[in-house]
């Protein structure tokens, strides 16, 4: 009996190879002796870089564990809350989690676009004379998976244009469905993609007389890693300059809530920006819910395509085929953060990581460091000039067991930075800025 395998053709004709054994690492390098698809391996996938950022920090504490078994980390790098969900809110989502083993109390599927109550509240407390309707807001498990439904809803053929430095997902994802082009390795930068410079030298605001034109633009504020809160001017000029090329700005206010000067808090405080601009936001770093997972998206009516067509209508649509709405148990808490004594609870938590904020810019500042952020966000950035990002990460790590984030996984504008998180405890804080005095004093 001929057990060889055989070589077919589908319907179109196209040969059909047998499966082989082959060797595929975990990385995506070739590993001996494991069996393979005929699956190929999406192409844009290749084109990433190496690791998402945070999993390779996360590699590297791992690594320095073995070797420093009995270290104490201090984790000022990912920006993960610390401070406990105000009782108010935690309340609301247990009394509603409660509810669902009573008949009473039990519902299924909710709309996809997120409760309305949720909704209204949201308009009415957080775009207050802006103009922002109720069915403009859409409910989300997160800002992050919202990105990623917005580049679905862009496609592969637009443009785009990022802060560098930004947030990896936004760079990261538009390679994932297309739109970046290959990577140059000596520079770190997508061919496709539009890099506008945000440094020291330009007050970490793009100079649009050096930008291209680009159909996207993704526009973090406050941003991350930098802290940098752009000022009412600069977002006119914003604003102005997507109208001039008929762009759209996916505008990233996670970070809102942190402004403490009289900064815009959202792109919709400036005119005409509804033409422009959808605005994502969350509720992770306003009020400790980077594990419950809720945010929101408003997608303005005015807000046409160039045929005339509703943006809104499309967005409406990816929400209504990828997702089945966010959990009613975090929507729950939501309401209840935008209650008046549940904001006004969150808002003392954004003061404690304010105070933390404030520690370390203190500390970096009093070595001799050239410190930006940490007054209108929870991020403090560190020059060390001549410095390669992730030979800082290292050599802290190494010598004081605390994690920062290179400046470089934000895109080749982060080098010779780090950002370090102020969502930590106070004792933690205090701790890590006695560490980084012991080595650089």
């Amino acid at each position: 009996m001929d057990l060889s395998p055989k070589v077919q053709s589908n319907s179109n004709g196209t040969t059909i190879l047998p499966p082989k054994e082959t060797s595929l690492e975990s990385n995506g390098h070739e590993m001996k002796g494991s069996y393979r698809t005929n699956l190929a391996r999406n192409e844009n996938m290749e084109k990433l870089q190496n690791h998402y950022l945070f999993p390779e920090i996360t590699f590297r504490v791992v690594e320095h564990l073995k070797k420093y078994p009995d270290a104490k980390i201090i984790s000022l790098g990912i920006g993960d809350t610390t401070q406990p969900v105000p009782e108010i809110v935690a309340s609301e989502m247990a009394n509603y989690a409660g509810g669902l083993a009573t008949p009473e109390g039990y519902s299924g599927y909710g709309a996809e676009q997120g409760n309305m109550n949720l909704r209204k509240k949201i308009a009415e407390k957080l775009y207050k004379n802006l103009g922002v309707k109720n069915t403009e807001v859409f409910v989300a498990d997160g800002a992050q998976c919202d990105i990623s439904r917005i580049q679905m809803l862009l496609g592969s053929n637009v443009s785009i244009a990022v802060q560098d430095p930004s947030f990896p997902a936004y760079i990261d994802s538009g390679v994932i469905i297309g739109q970046s082009g290959d990577l140059d390795h000596k520079s770190g930068r997508y061919k496709n993609i539009e890099y506008m410079t945000c440094d020291a030298e330009n007050g970490f605001f793009p100079d649009f007389s050096k930008i291209r034109r680009t159909d996207v633009i993704f526009f973090c504020n406050p941003n991350n890693p930098t802290g940098h809160a752009a000022s009412r001017k600069q977002l006119e000029q914003l604003v102005e300059f997507a109208t001039k090329n008929g762009s759209l700005i996916v505008y990233d206010a996670a970070y809102f809530v942190y402004i403490a000067d009289d900064s815009p808090r959202s792109i919709y405080e400036i005119p005409g920006a509804k033409k422009v601009a959808i605005e994502v936001a969350s509720f992770s770093k306003i009020a400790g819910f980077t594990g419950v997972r809720l945010g929101w998206t408003v997608v303005p009516e005015e807000l046409l395509y160039s045929n005339g067509s509703q943006v809104i209508k499309d967005y409406d649509r990816i929400v209504c085929t990828c997702f089945n709405g966010a959990s009613k148990i975090a929507q729950s808490g939501g309401l209840a953060c935008l209650s008046d004594e549940g904001y006004k609870a969150i808002l003392s938590t954004v003061n404690y990581y304010h105070e933390n904020a404030k520690i370390l810019t203190d500390t970096f500042t009093s070595l001799g460091f050239n410190v930006h952020g940490g007054i209108n966000a929870p991020y403090v950035y560190v020059h060390f000039p001549g410095k390669k990002s992730w030979d800082v990460f290292n050599h802290i790590l190494e010598k004081t067991h605390v994690v920062t984030v290179p400046g470089s996984g934000f895109g080749p504008g982060g080098e010779e930075y780090i950002r370090v998180s102020a969502f930590g405890k106070r004792e933690n804080i205090l701790e890590a800025s006695e560490r980084f005095k012991r080595v650089y004093l």
